[in-house]
């Protein structure tokens, strides 16, 4: 049982949960009361329901707990989320944009998509889009300008697919949030390496690097960037 439930004192739409034991939880308001995503534990206190927000699951609750300069999502906002997988961290994001807020989630992998379709049906502001992030031009009459991107693409060159997607979707000084798998770009080169290379191909492309950090010990070999995108004139 929760002790307390505040509102975190630096990122937006997050509370910190203190448990009995003394354990500190981050959480989100459940936009949905009663519904689980992915198995977590669901907290309520004084009439309201918060779920708890796992970092070995999420990379995005991770990099705050490790120290993300912002939290830049904003409820009513619309976010592109490329990678959306079965939709753990887009189901937290949901929960801070609320009703008003859309997720656009994108992936290539059917088998996932309808795990994620299945969120869907209960989360009325998630999207989902069967397709190919390298392909933004297959997607771009049902997306429209959105106030950010979140990438969790398990891609080669994945700075340069999210930079193609910014183009078309993004509007002039909207964030991304993206999570590096160092692996996934090169298994021969130091995670360090590929870091400093797809951060160099952001700032090509008119991002300016607001916040990195490292995900361990959640996540080994991955970083979370946060960046700002500023259209060319």
């Amino acid at each position: 049982m929760p002790v307390s439930i505040k509102p975190h004192d630096k990122y937006r739409g997050v509370y910190v949960v203190e448990l009995e034991d003394g354990g500190i939880r981050l959480a989100t308001k459940n936009l949905v009361p009663g519904h689980r995503v992915y198995g977590e534990r669901l907290f309520k206190l004084e009439g309201v329901e918060y779920r708890e927000w796992n970092a070995f699951r999420s990379k995005l609750a991770g990099a705050l707990l490790n120290g993300l300069a912002d939290q830049p999502i904003s409820e009513g906002d619309k976010i592109l989320y490329l990678g959306v997988a079965s939709g753990t961290t887009a189901s937290h994001i949901s929960d801070i944009i609320g009703s008003k807020g859309r997720i656009y989630g994108l992936d290539v992998a059917p088998r996932v998509m309808r795990e994620f379709i299945m969120v869907a049906e209960v989360r009325k502001n998630l999207y989902p889009i069967l397709a190919d992030a390298r392909k933004p031009q297959e997607y771009r009459h049902v997306v429209e300008l959105v106030d950010g991107i979140y990438a969790d693409i398990a891609q080669p060159e994945q700075a340069s697919i999210v930079a193609d997607n910014a183009d078309m979707f993004l509007k002039d000084g909207g964030y991304l949030l993206l999570a590096i798998k160092a692996r996934s770009i090169d298994v021969t080169k130091e995670p360090s390496e590929i870091y400093k290379r797809e951060i160099n191909t952001l700032k090509e492309r008119g991002f300016e690097i607001v916040s990195v950090v490292h995900l361990e010990p959640y996540d080994k070999d991955h970083a979370m960037i946060l960046a700002r995108y500023h259209r060319k004139r």
